[in-house]
């Protein structure tokens, strides 16, 4: 049983990647129906994966609904595009609760980094804003601040938390580069898929990392009683049963 449970990570990880390497492949050898079935695995999978590795669930429920997000997105259709981008968005303010409880406390770097992510969340909108259709500028709006707050927040992490949270940027500017008729790369989805399993592998790790490290740093603050603590409680103990002998 120990032996399974130490495993399970491990396991986890090696499942996660092939589901992951098929995807994609499928994805570029034009293989619409495996790509279909193997998106919405992804994320569950990735969940699955913090859960053994004893991650917040929180962190889990954020992946989770990235796998709303993906399958609903998948249909194509226009009803539930905006309910695909509502559940994304459930998900990045679950990662701000999660960085605000694991992150640094900002300081002067963390006001430069403000500046510039706010100044390229101005000028991808400005960029974007001419192509989108009337109804999705405003919703596009929205929804790509709380990815810039989500990406600049997850700087405060760690590296690998920041580096998950610019791929998340660069995955949906494609998107919304797609919607805004952007010239696309061949296999436009490939590249989008790719930046955004890694974008969100990159934020869970760095997010086990730090949860790891701060519960390293909460156990070597608690000291161990040393003799002279056990001596006294003996003590107290033997005065304490003196005590209530008649």
């Amino acid at each position: 049983m120990r032996g399974a449970r130490a495993a399970a990570p491990a396991v986890s990880a090696v499942v996660l990647a092939v589901v992951a390497a098929v995807h994609l492949g499928a994805l570029l050898a034009g293989a619409t129906t495996a790509a279909h079935v193997t998106k919405p695995a992804l994320m569950p999978l990735l969940a699955a994966y913090v859960l053994v590795r004893g991650g917040p669930r929180l962190l889990a429920v954020a992946l989770l609904l990235g796998c709303g997000g993906d399958t609903l997105l998948q249909t194509g259709r226009e009803s539930l595009f905006l309910v695909g981008m509502g559940s994304f968005a459930a998900g990045h303010v679950c990662y701000l609760v999660l960085f605000a409880r694991h992150g640094r406390r900002a300081g002067a770097r963390a006001y430069r980094l403000t500046a510039a992510y706010a100044a390229v969340w101005i000028a991808v909108l400005a960029l974007l804003w001419p192509g989108l259709e009337a109804d999705l500028r405003v919703p596009v709006a929205l929804y790509s601040l709380l990815l810039t707050v989500t990406a600049l927040r997850a700087t405060g992490v760690g590296a690998w938390a920041g580096a998950g949270g610019v791929l998340f940027l660069l995955s949906d500017t494609l998107i919304a580069g797609g919607l805004a008729g952007w010239p696309q790369a061949p296999v436009p989805q490939f590249w989008i898929m790719l930046t955004y399993a890694a974008a969100q592998y990159l934020l869970a790790h760095g997010l086990l990392t730090r949860v790891r490290a701060d519960g390293q740093t909460e156990g070597a603050g608690r000291k161990p009683p040393g003799p002279f603590a056990a001596r006294r409680g003996r003590q107290s103990w033997t005065a304490d049963r003196a005590s209530t002998m008649p």
